[in-house]
């Protein structure tokens, strides 16, 4: 989550591996023609597609848009999130979830009846859930369960990344996440406000899988980004073997 590559007017980007991807700031003209559609934190003037955020130039088809590589976590209808419950109220949860405001997560949003007076032992304290944004408003950010694998998270470890890094560190399609699975054995859910879960069978994996995910985040703008993961995790893995 391979597309065709658009050649641009006036940019040359360097393609070598451990090169920096193509990057926009706001105001620089980054495609022209009628044939460019804008896409996230871009728009057209005339027949210019102009980047609204500082951040990596991706072209898919028509599409071009900004993968912004700084800033705060903007909460999108639809969007999975990690966050942790920091207060029970008397219909619900009111989660933390790396955003400008607390997220809340009515009781009648969970996938089954729960007793208002068994709330606590449905989600305590400092838990996490996983969870949907179902609606924003305002200051008001709703929280929903009532899709496929969304919940409490048991065990494992829970690490916190700038959410413009996830596009990244997810990969087209789901690449790269699954390729630190396949090497690690780990269970991962990438919240989209950068709070990632990562569950293995000991320790050892965990942290693997972290330091995979932490130089993604460091390496976000070269080219050949997945074959230097790849690298990363090889090395480690004949580490742990020695070891």
């Amino acid at each position: 989550m391979e597309a065709k590559e658009i050649k641009t007017e006036g940019l040359e980007e360097e393609k070598q591996e451990g090169k920096i991807r193509e990057i926009a700031v706001p105001g620089e003209k980054i495609v022209s023609g009628d044939d460019f559609l804008p896409g996230d934190w871009t728009r057209r003037e005339g027949k210019d597609i102009i980047a609204s955020r500082y951040g990596i130039v991706e072209k898919q088809g028509r599409l071009v848009r900004i993968i912004p590589v700084s800033g705060v976590y903007v909460p999108r209808r639809g969007n999975i999130v990690i966050g942790q419950v920091i207060d029970i109220v008397f219909n619900g949860w009111i989660l933390d979830i790396n955003a400008p405001y607390n997220a809340f997560l009515s009781a009648m949003e969970a996938p089954r009846f729960i007793n208002k007076n068994e709330l606590s032992e449905y989600f305590g304290f400092r838990d996490l859930v996983v969870a949907k944004v179902e609606n924003t408003r305002g200051r008001g950010i709703d929280l929903s369960l009532k899709s496929k694998n969304l919940g409490k998270l048991e065990d494992g470890m829970a690490i916190f990344i700038n959410s413009n890094k996830v596009p990244r560190v997810i990969g087209k399609e789901g690449s790269m996440i699954n390729l630190i699975k396949e090497y690690t054995g780990c269970d991962i859910i990438v919240g989209q406000n950068g709070i990632i879960w990562i569950h293995g069978k000991n320790l050892e994996e965990e942290m693997v899988a972290k330091e995979a995910i932490m130089f993604i985040t460091e390496k976000a703008t070269i080219f050949g980004l997945t074959e230097a993961v790849k690298e990363f995790l090889e090395k480690r893995q004949k580490t742990e073997e020695k070891a």
